[in-house]
């Protein structure tokens, strides 16, 4: 390998990394402008504008051009096919296409300014429902009913037993009359039992309930909006949600991060507001501070992100992508600003929306955000490079990894946010962020109390027999957070392997076992003749995919035969697309809630760099 282009490259993508800092000194992101969210912005918008009542002094401005602005948008990146996806570079799929066209019948006189799109997308839908738009013959119901119990058949498939996102699909369908009229359209929309949001929250956990607590504001807005439209003919359940609607609400109220995105979610806000509107509520603060946000976080292009940034996930990918050469490249002052900010966007109280315990990070440093293992662990690793001796940082660190602990599930594996019963995906293990919690654990092994690092060997021992239980008989790991919309089932094996393989480089540094692992044979046979990888044996490869499997395989130092071969050829890919200036094009491999795609803008970057570093480190090495 040429060392001197080698090191021309790297120095080139670490200063671009760097120079994606903001005045703050921490990075930030971008993240993909999305169709799903743009349609729930311009719905919420629009039933809140029509149902508000005018104040000539409220300092909301008119929603209206943000509306106009968003059909617009929606209008110009509608795909060939006539459907939308999550993002312009996304396949087009059932939900983001019912909401798009939702958002036009909606929107008084939209079909009649957009007809084309309107035509284009109901034709996508009859194409995509399940029986094409065909007759009933048993029961003679006109076709486009028909087409509608189909389109609804589909979506709640799509989403199977978790209903926090197929209801909420639907009641947006009611709320822009796509669904029919009156109590007919209602009766198509399950009633979500919003009364349970009086309990007290250990009962949610007592009882086993299928919701969780991110969810619970979805679970208020949209089951008091279907019960205002559609109330039980139970006479004692109708009483018992009429009682609880004001006390729900005031739950909802006291959830709501101040600056009044959900999760900072557009889609989360945007379902919560228009429910709010359509079911008598639109004055209320909790709408209010929805618009608020929604109008706020609008582009200049007329579009919406799928939330606001992932400004503390970026930014520990960077420094954990620099890894070492931190010291080399940034000084002193300026980690120091990164240190000081990532130890503040810890939690140190009960989350007031999910009682989480102290702790944690979540993805982001605005007060939507909720802790997360993902983003813990990212933390814990990125404070190593930092700083692993001041007493502040190893304090902080110990409460990271005890966070951790206390979420493992009784299957050895870690979830996303809470302990679990599998029933929701982000309750049930994952083997990526389980393996990221290893390489947690195992960075701070050394600076742990004596009782915490018994805890923590323990808890390896369960997350590592997890992990072979979660293995496929190819030697894969799939992933939670990650997918690639080529694969079947949008599975993304290749980021699921890398990131287990990496927790085994890690734990393994020296006797260089799982170098000749099945997961790593695999990655193996799957690259292209080219040098690059893709999410799995299909689609077109990725920045994204290509540095990650380079960066994993490079990590393993016992390089003799085809591994060697592959990492050279995989680099040259790479120092191609960085010398051509073609390697920060971003590929929509990233998930956010319920299946929704996105892509951030430095995730190439951040692998990229990520993947030199270790080649770098391995030629240093065989010298």
């Amino acid at each position: 390998m040429d060392r001197a282009r080698l090191e021309r490259a790297l120095a080139k993508a670490r200063a671009a990394l760097l120079a994606e800092r903001g005045p703050h000194g921490h990075w930030e992101g971008e993240l993909s402008s999305s169709a799903l969210s743009t349609a729930t912005a311009v719905t919420a918008l629009e039933l809140w504008q029509r149902h508000a009542k005018p104040e000539p002094q409220s300092p909301i401005p008119n929603p209206q051009s943000a509306i106009t602005s968003g059909l617009q948008w929606l209008a110009e990146h509608q795909n060939p096919d006539g459907g939308w996806g999550d993002t312009v570079l996304s396949f087009s799929n059932i939900s983001t296409t019912a909401l798009g066209w939702a958002a036009f019948g909606a929107v008084p006189g939209a079909e009649a300014n957009w007809p084309q799109t309107v035509q284009r997308a109901e034709a996508w839908l009859a194409e995509h429902s399940s029986a094409e738009g065909q007759e009933d013959q048993s029961n003679a119901q006109p076709k486009a009913q028909f087409a509608i119990d189909s389109l609804i058949s589909v979506i709640i498939a799509r989403y199977g037993k978790d209903r926090t996102f197929s209801v909420p699909i639907l009641t947006m369908c009611a709320l822009a009359g796509r669904l029919g009229e009156g109590k007919a359209a209602w009766r198509r929309v399950i009633q979500l039992p919003f009364e349970l949001a009086a309990l007290p929250h250990k009962f949610f956990a007592a009882l086993r309930l299928p919701v969780v607590s991110y969810a619970l504001p979805a679970l208020i807005a949209i089951g008091q909006v279907r019960h205002h439209h559609l109330p039980t003919r139970n006479p004692l359940t109708r009483l018992l949600r009429d009682r609880a609607r004001a006390k729900t609400l005031r739950v909802l109220e006291r959830i709501q991060p101040p600056g009044g995105g959900f999760l900072e979610a557009t889609p989360l806000t945007s379902f919560v507001t228009m429910s709010l509107a359509g079911s008598g509520q639109a004055d209320h603060p909790v709408a209010h501070r929805g618009v608020e946000f929604l109008l706020k976080s609008m582009r200049p292009d007329g579009s919406w992100p799928i939330d606001t940034n992932l400004a503390t996930w970026v930014t520990t990918l960077a420094v954990n992508a620099l890894g070492p050469s931190i010291h080399e490249v940034m000084s002193a002052e300026e980690r120091g600003r990164i240190l000081d900010w990532l130890l503040a966007q810890q939690y140190r109280t009960v989350h007031p929306y999910t009682k989480a315990a102290p702790g944690g990070w979540a993805w982001t440093d605005l007060p939507g955000g909720v802790p997360d293992a993902d983003d813990t662990a990212g933390a814990l690793l990125a404070l190593k490079q930092l700083d692993d001796r001041s007493p502040r940082v190893r304090e902080a660190a110990i409460a990271g990894v005890k966070w951790l602990l206390d979420l493992q599930n009784r299957d050895g594996g870690i979830p996303t946010f809470c302990r679990g019963w599998t029933n929701l995906p982000f309750d049930r293990s994952s083997p990526d962020i389980t393996a990221h919690a290893l390489r947690a654990w195992f960075a701070w092994q050394r600076e742990l109390p004596p009782t915490t690092l018994s805890q923590t060997n323990s808890a390896s021992v369960k997350a590592l027999r997890f992990l072979k239980t979660a293995q496929h008989e190819d030697g894969t790991w799939l992933p939670l957070w990650f997918g690639n919309q080529s694969e079947s089932d949008d599975g993304n094996p290749t980021y699921g392997t890398t990131q287990v393989q990496r927790a085994f480089a890690d734990l393994h540094a020296k006797d260089h076992s799982h170098a000749d692992s099945p997961g790593l044979m695999w990655l193996l046979s799957v690259q292209r003749t080219d040098g690059s990888w893709s999410g799995g044996v299909k689609g077109g490869s990725s920045v994204e995919e290509t540095s990650l499997a380079t960066g994993t395989l490079a990590l393993f130092s016992k390089q003799t035969g085809e591994s060697a071969n592959s990492i050279r050829h995989a680099t040259d890919w790479l120092l191609r697309r960085i010398e051509n200036d073609t390697w920060t094009q971003p590929a929509p491999i990233g998930f956010y809630f319920a299946k929704l795609w996105y892509y951030e803008r430095l995730y190439p970057m951040v692998f990229t760099v990520a993947a030199l570093e270790a080649v770098a480190r391995l030629e240093q090495t065989e010298k």
